[in-house]
């Protein structure tokens, strides 16, 4: 096989090991130069010379050169792919079977409703149709657009089959959340979801209604004469609708130019004076909402910057159910569960990781030379037998063994980290024009993982961060681990390889960078866009208003007095009952001092408050850290928020003046 080939855009020149590489990896396997798969080896390079024009004029603050792909070489790569097919073919373990079913249209679109939560605008539930037309009202123009498309092509899949009952029609859909602006024509496929040669038509028409889309905080944050620094991600305005509000034709521009300058920005969150939303902060009935839109308004950009967005589908054919290696996660934490009650990562995988720190980070070429074969398997075998029961020695597995091990475990989860139905998608973020279109779909990927591969991802991304501030004696930068651990995310058995040669150089390179940018932008990954908290809220008052309605009604139809004193009682605010304006009650039930009135200032923050309430604690409450107990915005339109200590309160409670306001600790 030539691994030489040329590709469009893409340079190979012949890779000269320095000696220090030469050195390292003589633990490796032999025989390398002769090997042919040793020819995958090259210097990869993107259009060098507009790299290098690039720094003449810098737009970002960079980091050092080595964060650089035009000084990087695929060598890393290509050894660990090819020690990925040797552990493969040496392993003696039951290989479980997973088949990925690629969806038809029509099937593929119904699924993409049944995960956004609306497959009921397909059916005629009264009941569902109303809970679905509150979510319809929050959402923005162009994530309505998206949700359009979906509809509009199950509509046509379902009349082809000539299925017996009406399928309603996806005007009609729209139009009762009162898209009046909207002229709806005789044709049975709206100016939305036409071909892509309409697309700038389309993207026209959200830019025109995104005023009219957004809310009053949203619009009044976006000045039309102050660009947002390219640095800065604004998790205020949707991302889809800040790429539709490009000029006419600067997408297709980008697309041709796709950012010659490989070093990475130094991206930055501006501050947000009502608190910054960390995964993990929410309630869950407000993270169901969460997934849902970041589903709709990760398929509505993908849609503007024309890349297809395509979910697969896992067919479980066999699985193990108990053990280490090949075990899935919900089976793990399961098991895992019964031994340490409320473990949210695996033991063994949180067990490696720890034990790889503890042996120090400072050992040259740790996790990308790996370790003994022979070894690593006995490892497998009497780890599997032993580690449940405590009686494993740890002391004697060494460093380069114990991280050949942590890679084996994420390679051989039957079901990949990134999940089968989004792995694509997280490939093809690589394919999105700009580096921050780049990190807003990593950012909304995210946010669509299972909570189990969350939290494992985000442990095992802290401990690569880790393993690269130690780069001075272990030699491993940011490249050298993206490299060497993009094979082992991103490669999946699962999925049909096609790939011809060019397109592997190319894959491999897109892995990689999509791998740098979940270790270097890690901490942007794991905060919930405002906009989406914001349309939560919406969700929530929306629906608050409908049950309040509901309510009052029913009470009305009982025609008697003191139902209708009651409910006026609780239509009052219990703040405006106990606490005089400006004031907010605060209240502590697990410590000493449960409750407290603060009056607001401009300048209080969340982390006042705590502190206001640690300093008041005696006994066994003394002992308690600021870092344990948080400050909880419940109720009113949130369901439940932990906030962050730079919180500014009273900017808070003017966005939402009815939740109450609560000290404890965090739910992990």
């Amino acid at each position: 096989m030539n691994w030489l080939s040329a590709s469009s855009g893409v340079v190979l020149t012949a890779y000269h090991p320095s000696g220090n590489n030469a050195v390292a990896r003589t633990d490796a396997k032999e025989s390398e130069e002769t090997s042919p798969s040793s020819r995958r080896s090259g210097q990869y390079t993107m259009n060098h010379e507009n790299a290098k024009k690039s720094t003449e004029k810098p737009q970002f603050e960079y980091s050092s050169s080595q964060d650089s792909l035009d000084e990087l070489s695929m060598d890393d790569y290509w050894k660990e792919l090819e020690n990925i097919h040797e552990t493969s073919e040496n392993s003696n373990r039951e290989q479980e079977v997973v088949v990925v079913k690629e969806l038809d249209e029509g099937e593929l679109e119904e699924e993409w409703l049944k995960e956004a939560g609306l497959s009921n605008l397909l059916n005629q539930s009264a009941g569902e149709s109303l809970d679905s037309m509150v979510f319809l009202s929050t959402l923005t123009r162009t994530q309505t657009a998206a949700v359009r498309k979906r509809v509009e092509t199950v509509s046509q899949t379902l009349r082809k089959k000539n299925k017996q009952y009406q399928v309603p029609d996806v005007r009609d859909i729209f139009r009762q959340h009162g898209d009046s602006k909207e002229k709806v024509s005789g044709e049975s496929e709206p100016s939305h979801v036409r071909t892509r040669e309409n697309k700038s038509e389309a993207q026209d028409e959200v830019k025109d209604g995104l005023e009219f889309s957004l809310g009053a905080s949203e619009r009044t944050s976006l000045p039309e004469d102050v660009p947002v620094s390219e640095t800065d991600i604004n998790l205020e305005i949707s991302f889809s609708e800040q790429a539709a509000n490009l000029k006419e034709g600067s997408i297709g521009e980008m697309c041709k130019d796709k950012e010659d300058d490989t070093l990475l920005p130094n991206f930055r969150l501006p501050k947000d004076k009502t608190g910054t939303t960390k995964i993990g902060d929410l309630a869950p009935q407000d993270m169901k909402k969460v997934y849902s839109l970041a589903l709709i308004e990760l398929t509505a950009l993908y849609d503007l910057l024309g890349t297809e967005f395509k979910q697969q589908k896992a067919i479980k054919i066999k699985m193990k159910d108990s053990g280490l290696f090949g075990v899935p996660l919900s089976v793990l934490l399961e098991q895992d569960q019964k031994k340490v009650p409320g473990t949210r990562i695996p033991l063994f995988f949180h067990k490696l990781i720890s034990q790889i720190e503890e042996a120090k980070l400072d050992t040259e070429g740790l996790l990308r030379i790996p370790g003994v074969a022979t070894r690593v398997k006995s490892l497998c075998q009497e780890l599997e037998a032993k580690f449940y029961e405590g009686t494993f020695n740890w002391e004697s597995v060494k460093q380069h063994d114990a991280a050949s091990l942590l890679k084996l475990f994420i390679r051989e989860l039957p079901q990949p980290l990134l999940t089968v139905e989004y792995l694509k998608a997280f490939q093809d973020v690589q394919n999105l024009p700009t580096k921050k279109h780049q990190l807003q779909a990593l950012n909304l990927l995210v946010l669509l993982l299972p909570e189990a591969n969350r939290d494992t991802l985000k442990m095992l991304l802290e401990f690569l961060q880790r393993v690269i501030d130690h780069r001075d004696k272990n030699k491993m930068t940011l490249n050298n681990v993206a490299m060497v651990m993009a094979p082992n995310l991103f490669t999946f058995h699962g999925f049909a390889s096609k790939t011809i040669e060019q397109s592997e150089f190319v894959m491999a390179a897109g892995t990689a960078n999509v791998m740098r940018f979940m270790i270097k932008y890690q901490k942007l990954l794991w905060t919930i866009p405002k906009f989406i908290v914001n349309q939560v809220r919406k969700q929530n008052t929306e629906s608050q208003k409908k049950e309040k309605k509901d309510k009052a009604m029913k009470k009305l139809l009982k025609k008697m007095a003191h139902d209708k004193e009651k409910y006026e009682k609780q239509e009052k605010s219990p703040n405006d009952a106990d606490v005089p304006q400006g004031v907010i009650r605060v209240q502590a039930p697990h410590l000493s001092k449960v409750s407290m009135a603060i009056q607001l200032t401009e300048e209080l923050k969340a982390s006042d408050i705590v502190a206001r309430f640690l300093s008041q604690q005696s006994g066994i409450a003394q002992a308690l850290k600021k870092e344990e107990v948080f400050l909880y915005e419940i109720g009113g339109n949130i369901g439940e928020r932990c906030l962050d200590d730079d919180t500014y309160m009273n900017d808070l409670y003017q966005l939402n003046p009815n939740a109450e306001w609560v000290i404890k600790s965090k739910h992990y």
